[in-house]
C-alpha cells in the first residue's frame, strides 16, 4: 500500500510538472522624484512573454497608487471596515494616484479602461492576440502623485517609501487572471520578472533599495562611517546617549533625505 500511495504521489507531481507554466515580464523603467511637489514622472517598457497553453487577446494592470485618490476604492473601504479612519480623513491634497498613461502595444496605440469597480486596475486590448510561446512590448509614460504615508507607498516630508508604485501586469497562471485592487492587510501576486530601473534624484539622497552596487566604493564608506558613528554612541553617558538619540530622530544628523 505504502509503495502505491508513493507512485501515486511521483505520477501527480510528474503531470503537474508539465503543465506548470509561469509568464515572465522584464521592465525597464526610467523615472524621476520631484521633491518638491512629491512627484514621480516616469517612463516604462515591458517585454511580457506568453509561457501559457492560451492565447491572450488583453493583459490586466495594476496601478496601485490609484488606491490612494479617494474613499471609494478598495483600500480606503477595508480601512473603514477596521476602523481606520486616517485616510478616510485625510485632506485631498495628501492622496495620491497614477496618471498620464498612454498603452502602446508594439508600437501601436492600445485601447484600455479601467476595472468596473477598481480604479487601481485596468485591462489593456492587444491590438493582435498573444499565442503561446509569443513576446510583445507593452509601453506607457506615467505621472505618480506620491501620497503621504498611509501605507507602503508614500513620503513624511522628504523620506520616501517608494513600492507598488509602476503599473504591473496581473498574474496569468492555469486559473486565468488575478486582477486585484491593492489593500493595506492582505498579500502580492505578481509575475516573475526582471527589472532594470534608472533613478534620477534631487543631490542629496540615498536610495535603500535591493540590486547590485556599481562603482560603490564611496557608498560603502558612507556605510562603514554610519556603523563608526553607531559604535560612538556606546562610550557616551546616558544623558548623552539620549541627546545623541533625539538629534538623530529629529534629522540633525541626518546625512541627507532618504528613497
Amino acid at each position: 500500500m505504502k509503495s502505491t500511495f508513493l507512485l501515486l504521489i511521483n505520477i501527480s507531481l510528474l503531470f503537474g510538472a508539465k503543465d506548470y507554466f509561469q509568464q515572465h515580464v522584464a521592465y525597464t523603467i526610467e523615472v524621476t522624484l520631484d521633491d518638491s511637489a512629491h512627484t514621480l514622472h516616469a517612463n516604462e517598457k515591458i517585454i511580457y512573454t506568453n509561457n501559457s497553453p492560451d492565447t491572450l487577446q488583453f493583459i490586466w494592470f495594476h496601478l496601485w497608487p490609484n488606491a490612494y485618490k479617494n474613499t471609494e476604492t478598495a483600500f480606503a473601504k477595508q480601512g473603514e471596515r477596521f476602523l481606520s479612519t486616517r485616510f478616510l480623513f485625510s485632506d485631498e491634497e495628501d492622496r495620491g494616484y497614477i496618471d498620464s498613461l498612454d498603452f502602446s502595444v508594439d508600437g501601436v496605440d492600445a485601447k484600455w479602461d479601467y476595472h468596473s469597480e477598481w480604479i487601481d486596475v485596468a485591462k489593456v486590448e492587444l491590438p493582435v492576440k498573444l499565442a503561446p510561446g509569443g513576446q510583445t512590448v507593452i509601453e506607457t509614460p506615467f505621472f505618480v502623485k506620491l501620497p503621504e504615508v498611509f501605507s507602503r507607498l508614500g513620503h513624511t516630508g522628504k523620506h520616501y517609501e517608494i513600492t507598488q508604485w509602476y503599473p504591473k501586469p496581473a498574474v496569468y497562471d492555469h486559473l486565468g487572471w488575478h486582477p486585484m485592487p491593492y489593500l493595506d492587510m492582505g498579500e502580492f501576486y505578481s509575475e516573475f520578472g526582471s527589472f532594470d530601473v534608472k533613478i534620477t534624484l534631487p543631490e542629496n539622497y540615498r536610495i535603500m533599495a535591493t540590486g547590485d552596487l556599481i562603482d560603490g566604493e564611496e557608498e560603502y564608506a558612507w556605510l562603514d562611517s554610519l556603523v563608526t558613528e553607531g559604535d560612538s554612541l556606546y562610550s557616551l553617558d546616558k544623558k548623552a546617549f539620549k541627546k545623541a538619540i533625539r538629534e538623530l530622530q529629529m534629522g540633525k544628523n541626518k546625512k541627507g533625505n532618504f528613497v
